[in-house]
């Protein structure tokens, strides 16, 4: 995973010393637009019991608005309490979608194999999707979930030479994009699943 050696990376510089660490310090998203970005909406997470596997899913729509034609490539990743990075739509069945479909009462809803790919300029265009993961723990606590594809802006990460750092695995530089940042927190235990109310804590842009 290309955050994992990412974060590898500046662990070893880290351990060069205080000059390194001030030298080159993880990339912030730019405070300032620097490349295009699609309008995401969203609402709070919610568990779903589709057969007897427990799932949780998030439902979207995503707005062009950049003036251009841009390809929307979703990538939806859930961080749990215990730092477990889980994938969206990985072994999801059919009926799952169905059913989430069905629960919300949106015709227009497009599972995660059909909505990526070109996105055409105005709010008529707007596609709204749903990003499902089996459900990691019937005690969620806090978590996290990643969006990526949102936008266009990206670092190449560099080591205190300046120079690219190659992924060892890929022997590509390591790049890091803007992705958006949402926290959660569920207050309650596993006796009761899906009965405690969903709290967003937090959201931010980051680079990742």
């Amino acid at each position: 995973m290309r955050q994992a050696s990412c974060l590898a990376f500046l662990v070893t510089f880290i351990g060069v010393g205080p000059a390194a660490v001030q030298a080159k310090q993880f990339p912030e998203p730019s405070i300032y637009p620097i490349s295009w970005e699609l309008t995401f909406k969203h609402k709070q997470p919610r568990r779903i019991v589709v057969g007897t596997t427990p799932y949780w899913y998030l439902t979207y729509s995503v707005t062009n608005k950049t003036g251009q034609e841009q390809v929307f490539r979703p990538d939806f990743q859930m961080v749990t309490n215990d730092a477990k990075v889980i994938k969206s739509d990985r072994e999801i069945p059919a009926e799952a979608f169905q059913r989430i479909k069905s629960v919300e009462g949106n015709r227009f809803l497009q599972p995660a194999s059909e909505i990526g790919g070109p996105i055409h300029v105005g709010d008529d265009q707007a596609k709204d999707g749903v990003a499902i993961w089996k459900e990691p723990t019937a005690r969620m606590g806090s978590f996290k979930i990643f969006v990526g594809g949102l936008s266009g802006e990206f670092v190449i990460l560099k080591d205190d030479q300046d120079k690219p750092m190659i992924d060892p695995q890929t022997k590509t530089p390591v790049i890091v994009r803007k992705t958006l940042e949402l926290d959660y927190a569920v207050y309650g235990d596993e006796f009761y699943p899906g009965r405690d109310e969903v709290h967003e804590t937090g959201t931010k842009w980051v680079m990742r």
